[in-house]
């Protein structure tokens, strides 16, 4: 495969372990885009992405355009055969998608057309899927809408947080994509259609969906804590203070839950929290301005007959 000229586009960790992927399979990996370098703290110092990280220590040249549909012109003179992303962080224009010889890909992390958008991963957990997995598609102006050719399943754990299926997936994806190349480089794989019936959409979170609503069911307040897990956490409030809660499990304390929605209780040495169908157990959470902790540290800190007056909000 040394002759085909390969352009990368991606940006978080996810990607990384498909770009390294494709350099191990001895893919020509000509040029790879990803976003701007972060300025952080007081010094400015700049903060590279995962990607580019990865390309500088396999010398491959970095690209880092602010806005693509304006500043293209380097991929013109690259003259590449295949356009790959994961994860890149713009859309990319239709002239972009133009320069491929032989086709655009995109490695996207959901069972499509379930879950076309940003936030796949976060969405299917939240939503209490029981499965998801790796769908390779064609690139098109329409967002995740292209013809797919090639799915690979794996299930979702009801343990299981948006991290941990991070991890998971970018295997799957790795393997599934080196499976995939070959047949549609030779055109053999004319992949298939979507079938817009069973379109759904997974949008970035907002910060407001981030919010715990202790007046739902247990499964809905567990579902939207492990699919927020470990970014960007889900929160409350806790004596007026932001509360972060990365993970609970179903409690069997089987007493129903009469008091308002929110409401700590502490059953023999367990964090419990009143929801509007019983009771969930808080195993790890983090206030504002303290590490993460477990919830035996935290009843550590505190005096129990107090923490049953309290509430999170």
């Amino acid at each position: 495969m040394q002759n085909i000229k390969i352009v990368f586009f991606g940006t978080p960790v996810f990607a990384t372990t498909i770009l390294e992927g494709l350099i191990q399979a001895n893919y020509d990996v000509i040029g790879v885009v990803t976003q701007p370098d972060k300025i952080r703290g007081k010094n400015k110092i700049p903060s590279y992405s995962p990607v580019k990280e990865l390309a500088l220590a396999y010398h491959i040249p970095v690209y880092q355009p602010v806005r693509l549909k304006e500043d293209y012109q380097f991929l013109k003179d690259l003259h590449f055969d295949l356009l790959i992303t994961c994860a890149y962080g713009q859309i990319l224009p239709q002239a972009v998608l133009d320069l491929a010889k032989i086709n655009n890909i995109n490695v996207h992390a959901s069972l499509l057309p379930r879950w076309r958008g940003g936030a796949p991963i976060h969405r299917a957990i939240i939503n209490g899927d029981t499965k998801t997995g790796i769908t390779i598609m064609k690139m098109v102006q329409k967002m995740d809408a292209g013809c797919m050719y090639a799915q690979k399943e794996i299930p979702i754990d009801h343990h299981m947080n948006t991290t941990e299926l991070f991890q998971q997936l970018q295997y799957v994806g790795k393997d599934l994509l080196l499976e995939t190349l070959p047949s549609i480089i030779s055109k053999a794989n004319q992949g298939i259609e979507q079938d817009e019936n069973e379109v759904t959409y997974a949008p970035n979170i907002r910060r407001e969906e981030e919010k715990i609503d202790f007046n739902k069911k247990c499964f809905e307040v567990h579902n939207l804590i492990r699919g927020l897990a470990m970014t960007p956490g889900a929160y409350c409030f806790f004596k007026g203070k932001t509360c972060k809660i990365f993970q609970t499990e179903f409690s069997d304390f089987k007493l129903s839950c009469s008091m308002e929605p929110g409401t700590l209780k502490i059953q023999d040495k367990r964090l419990l929290v009143c929801c509007a169908d019983g009771y969930l157990e808080i195993l790890k959470l983090q206030l504002e301005g303290k590490k993460m902790m477990t919830a035996k540290d935290f009843l550590n800190g505190h005096k129990i007959e107090q923490l049953e007056r309290e509430q999170l909000l």
